[in-house]
């Protein structure tokens, strides 16, 4: 069995998140895109960010939702296949309204970078060579 991920976000403005992330090259599922919901595939047939507007969010849960420029809830890592590529998906995330959440973190084998969107939430691009990870003792 296979499992996808869809990873749900609220967003305030809708039209705006789409408009960002299509600057970073992301492309969208028009099935499961509308007015209040945009579907943004991360990687075609097993991992997509649902965007939804406040009240479609809210359609879904009890609770009341967090501004995710005031607190973390998640951080949604996505790899990607070089320090060069993580440093491009920056450089689009800044020049398209996001902002640079931290400062790069180099462990030699792997590298990572985090910008927040416009609505505050932290996505951290990475690269990771898994050849070079260092083994843990004991194991």
């Amino acid at each position: 069995m296979s499992t996808s991920v869809f990873v749900n976000l609220p967003v305030k403005d809708l039209k705006r998140t789409i408009a960002f992330y299509t600057a970073l090259g992301f492309k969208f599922d028009e099935r499961f895109t509308n007015d209040d919901a945009a579907g943004m595939i991360i990687s075609e047939g097993h991992s997509y960010a649902m965007l939804l507007t406040h009240k479609h969010f809210k359609s879904f849960i009890k609770n009341e939702i967090a501004d995710a420029n005031k607190v973390t809830q998640v951080l949604v890592a996505l790899s990607y296949d070089s320090r060069e590529a993580v440093d491009e998906i920056m450089r689009k995330a800044v020049a398209a309204g996001g902002k640079d959440a931290r400062e790069p973190q180099d462990m030699g084998f792997m590298y990572g970078r985090a910008f927040a969107d416009p609505d505050g939430h932290v996505w951290e691009p990475f690269w990771m060579d898994m050849s070079a990870v260092p083994a843990k003792e004991g194991v």
